[in-house]
């Protein structure tokens, strides 16, 4: 019985202990095979740290390790996250500029951290390093620190009182444009993907705007099955998609317990993404670099 699943389902945003997840990349291919996956992406944040490990505990596994990343950029003062799928990581122009995008965040952490420790709150950089070994620090490292240290009750009130964007503590970190994250990913011959568009509540003319530029720019596809879209949300993003003529992309954006509630595969309960969805994406990408296809399979492996 459970054979047939794994043919049929797949999760494209996922994330590791490498950002702000809880699962190792090897327990995630543990876990996406218990779960019936026959693919998921490692999507982590603006790294690509835990590729090498979730592709080799996959090697002779029923499931597809998909190598990707989530880059935050900046878009008139919102946050704007761009997915890349089946990105190469190990590409120079890629590589170098990773190296830039997490100089910037340790930057932001240091800066941080001092405002935090001038409150009053026994925190640095370094110790946040040693609390979470191997992992990219985001906001989600601050709360999770705080809270093991009895200055916040719950995660939710870092994000309230001291990390929030607008909250005393918070510092906002040099970011590329979402334009540029596209680029990026394209110079890695990888598929740029816009994430979870409904949560930026940029307004429908708003967002219409950012979807044409950034197809200008050369995004390939819209996450439009997410965990959090109700069934009205998910017919909007899919309608935009088609209106600029993208692939639509689905993804849970599983954290492990660091979003309590949130699974693998399932989302909130009733997130389904089939495998339809990423046979729609491997095609766009086989068309989109015929080169690098020539002696290779349809996965880009």
């Amino acid at each position: 019985m459970k054979a047939a699943n794994i043919m049929n389902i797949v999760d494209l945003h996922v994330h590791s202990i490498k950002s702000d997840g809880s699962f190792t990349p090897t327990e995630l291919v543990q876990y996406a095979i218990e779960k019936g996956l026959s693919a998921f992406a490692l999507t982590d944040h603006d790294t690509t740290a835990g590729l090498a490990e979730a592709m080799s505990a996959a090697e002779g596994k029923p499931i597809e390790v998909i190598p990707g990343i989530e880059f935050s950029t900046e878009y008139e003062g919102r946050d704007i996250h761009i997915l890349g799928l089946y990105v190469d990581y190990e590409e120079p122009h890629f590589k170098e500029h990773l190296v830039t995008f997490q100089e910037s965040r340790v930057i932001r952490n240091e800066k941080m951290c001092k405002l935090l420790s001038d409150a009053g709150m026994d925190i640095t950089y370094d110790a946040l390093l040693a609390a979470y070994p191997g992992s990219v620090i985001t906001r989600a490292h601050y709360a999770k620190y705080l809270l093991a240290h009895g200055y916040i009750k719950s995660m939710k009130e870092a994000f309230d009182r001291y990390i929030g964007d607008n909250c005393p503590y918070f510092v906002p970190r040099e970011k590329v444009t979402p334009s540029q994250a596209v680029e990026l990913i394209l110079q890695a011959h990888g598929i740029p993907i816009l994430a979870h568009p409904t949560l930026y509540h940029m307004g429908k003319d708003r967002l219409d705007k950012l979807v044409d530029t950034l197809t200008e720019s050369g995004l390939m596809g819209i996450e439009a099955v997410y965990s959090t879209y109700c069934l009205s949300e998910e017919c909007e993003m899919k309608a935009l998609a088609k209106k600029y003529s993208l692939c639509i992309s689905g993804g849970s954006d599983f954290h492990g317990n660091t979003k309590p509630g949130l699974d693998l595969a399932v989302g909130y309960g009733k997130l389904f993404i089939p495998e339809e969805i990423l046979t729609n994406l491997k095609q766009a990408r086989r068309l989109k670099y015929p080169d690098i296809f020539t002696d290779m399979d349809l996965s880009g492996k």
